[in-house]
């Protein structure tokens, strides 16, 4: 033992250390994983189990958001709607970047129209914040598609008159070609 110190203080150190030790784990956010696991059911699901994901996902707000726009890479077509469903019952106006990208970017016509649809029902919005963040990201799309920007279109769909780039990995989950 140390000359000067209380002589507490070694018990006061070590039970103050145990209490730190023991409830360090009780603080951990699951929320990760658990939105992982909704996002999951979106992507990989096209059935019943899709509208209480939804919801779920939804509930836990703008903490969602990373995990969605992570996933909308990978997702097949479907899923990219169902996260499109779920950015809109999420309602985050941070969302509006996301649904940008999609809609100037996704080599789907039918995702790129669901996120430009729900820009534009946003910006349409009496709630400012949502509302201008989605009439600013409408005049982006604009501006980039004026200057010739969109989706990498792969195999025959691709621009007339440059190489194609046919042997582009299909997205996860799509259908195979008959």
């Amino acid at each position: 033992m140390s000359r000067g110190m209380p002589r507490g203080w070694w018990a006061v150190a070590t039970v103050t250390i145990g209490l730190a030790a023991g409830v360090g784990p009780g603080c951990e956010d699951r929320s990760h994983g658990d939105i992982g696991d909704e996002i999951n059911l979106l992507i990989r699901r096209n059935d019943a189990l899709v509208p209480p994901a939804t919801e779920r996902l939804a509930a836990y707000g703008r903490k969602a958001l990373p995990q969605i726009e992570t996933a909308m890479h990978t997702a097949a077509p479907y899923g990219r709607l169902h996260l499109i469903a779920a950015l809109e019952r999420i309602g985050d106006p941070e969302s509006a970047p996301v649904l940008r990208h999609i809609a100037v970017y996704d080599v789907t016509p039918e995702v790129r129209d669901a996120a430009e649809a729900l820009l534009v029902r946003w910006s349409g919005e009496t709630a400012a914040p949502r509302a201008a963040r989605a009439r600013v990201a409408l005049a982006e799309i604009a501006r980039k598609r004026a200057a010739g920007e969109g989706p990498l279109l792969f195999g025959d769909g691709g621009t007339p008159g440059l190489p194609s780039t046919v042997g582009a990995p299909d997205p996860v989950g799509a259908s195979p070609k008959p």
